[in-house]
């Protein structure tokens, strides 16, 4: 690994604007770890575009170090091997480990391994990790599952599956030797050592071709062309999405709107997606400080049964919602719906001493009115100042498209059951 190399005086400019890790200190503390794609900018945005989180340690940071990745696939794979060496403060606080994910290899009865993502150790199998961000998790295993097939299930079935077609499953009989020293290979990188598993396949490929076994010699070749290609260009990293609004003002305005006496870092809003009652789904969007958080937002599988029933399975949802603490409360929550949801989502927050000041809103979209907490009348939507009606149109359209695709995820599960 690379040295880490530092800034002085917190000089943002001699920060470099590529992909890589970021190291904040507190004196000789390092309290926070990061990846970027572009650290100049990811660093500069933690000190003047603040979230919640970062106003808990921003203030503390008076050191600064980077190592350069030029590649956001080494950036996500170092991050994860350095957090889980350092355990940084401000990393660790607002995580447990059902938040973390690891990459489990485990083995069916015929001893074959098949690769899986968990929240949570799996006994008699080996992981890798924690790693932060899922979504990024997942993207670089589909990247590199075109380099290295392999197995996602415990069984195969007897025929080629459609994994199998497109080359990135080894098929119902697979070459054992290969495919487990492919995986071996694939481990390697996950935990970070892609230029010795680089250098390995070439001395592959030229001892193949050594021994005229051409054919071998270039299906390793392609696999060299395919991990370079994965390593460098893979873009797998949720970039920050803002508005396209400023913040600052859109703040102050809502801030003054909804009559609000504190600052609003964080809007959560809430979908409820579901087909007569069945495979029901509960989403949460985060917009935090001006920006679309993706790797916060949050699905929930609700567990009630019976007839559908939009109002308690919104309960459900942010009742679960808010046992997380650590997940941060937000300022404001909008709510997809009339009165009824309004008032759910009121009774529900006051349970809870810690959520009481949380301000609930709710966009009646058939109507095409928002309701407001403590307040008697809606207001029409065509009333609302127009930075604060793009802003709930935005977020209110973002929770609903990402409700709908869980519940189509949910369906499309329960008909290949069927």
């Amino acid at each position: 690994m690379e040295k880490i190399r530092f800034i002085k005086n917190l000089e943002f400019d001699a920060l470099p604007k590529i992909s890589g890790v970021y190291f904040l200190y507190n004196k000789k503390e390092l309290i926070y770890i990061g990846k970027a794609i572009n650290i100049k900018n990811r660093v500069k945005n933690h000190f003047l575009q603040p979230s919640y989180r970062d106003n808990l340690f921003i203030n503390k940071v008076n050191k600064i170090g980077f190592i350069e990745t030029n590649s956001e696939i080494s950036a996500l794979l170092l991050e994860a091997n350095l957090i889980k060496k350092y355990q940084p403060k401000f990393n660790v606080v607002w995580r447990d480990d059902k938040n973390y994910f690891y990459i489990a290899i485990a083995k069916n009865k015929q001893k074959i391994p098949y690769i899986f993502i968990t929240h949570q150790k799996i006994e008699n199998a080996n992981h890798i990790g924690p790693f932060v961000e899922g979504v990024a998790l997942k993207k670089t295993l589909k990247f590199l599952r075109r380099a290295f097939p392999f197995y996602t299930q415990k069984n195969h079935p007897k025929n080629k599956c459609i994994m199998c077609h497109l080359g990135l499953c080894p098929g119902p009989t697979p070459d054992l030797k290969i495919y487990k020293n492919n995986l071996k290979k694939l481990s390697q990188i996950l935990q970070g050592k892609s230029q010795t598993v680089l250098k390995s396949l070439k001395t592959e490929m030229k001892n193949k071709a050594k021994t005229k076994n051409f054919e071998e010699a270039g299906k390793i070749r392609d696999q060299i062309f395919n991990l370079e290609k994965i390593i460098e260009h893979a873009a797998i990293i949720e970039k920050r999405i803002e508005l396209p609004n400023k913040w600052d003002l859109i703040q102050k305005n809502l801030q003054k709107f909804l009559k609000l006496n504190k600052k609003i870092y964080r809007i959560e809003c809430y979908d409820i997606s579901n087909t007569q009652g069945q495979q029901s789904t509960g989403s949460m969007v985060v917009f935090e400080n001006g920006f679309l958080a993706k790797n916060q937002y949050k699905k929930f599988k609700i567990k009630i049964d019976g007839k559908p029933n939009d109002i308690a399975m919104l309960k459900e949802t942010i009742s679960r919602r808010l046992k997380h603490s650590e997940w941060n409360y937000p300022e404001i929550m909008l709510i997809d719906g009339g009165i009824a949801q309004l008032n759910i989502a009121i009774l529900t927050k006051n349970l809870n001493s810690k959520t009481k000041s949380i301000k609930v809103i709710s966009i009646a979209k058939g109507k095409q009115e928002l309701w407001i907490e403590n307040e008697k009348k809606p207001i029409p939507l065509k009333n609302l100042p127009q930075e604060i009606y793009n802003l709930i149109k935005n977020l209110d359209d973002e929770a609903h498209r990402f409700a709908i695709a869980y519940h189509k995820k949910l369906r499309k599960k329960n008909l290949l059951k069927n």
